[in-house]
């Protein structure tokens, strides 16, 4: 079966030195090499993520980074192009507009 033109959704709220940010990446890149389009938003405390090199390598494969700005703003961190920032109703569209949509927290 072929998952090319699927689309995935993943929200991860774990901090980057935790085991479940880990399993959000290799989820993330695992789909993307399958041909799944895929959409993963940082929140709380895994916003600082954003500046994980593994994250900013699977851009260069095709994945669609956000990151919560209100979360970013909390923790002092400066906006940059390295993720969209956004607020919750981008979650919100991607858990209606993905065919999954999956957590680690």
């Amino acid at each position: 079966m072929s998952l090319k033109g699927k689309k995935l959704g993943i929200l991860v709220s774990a901090a980057p030195q935790l085991r479940s940010f880990d399993h959000a990446v290799f989820t993330a890149e695992a789909a993307l090499e399958k041909g799944v389009t895929v959409y993963l938003y940082c929140i709380d405390d895994a916003v600082p993520g954003v500046d994980d090199p593994r994250l900013q390598r699977l851009r260069g494969s095709g994945l669609i980074l956000y990151a919560c700005a209100y979360g970013a703003q909390k923790r002092g961190m400066t906006l940059h192009d390295r993720a969209v920032f956004a607020g919750l109703t981008v979650v919100n569209d991607l858990i209606a507009g993905t065919d999954r949509f999956l957590s680690f927290n």
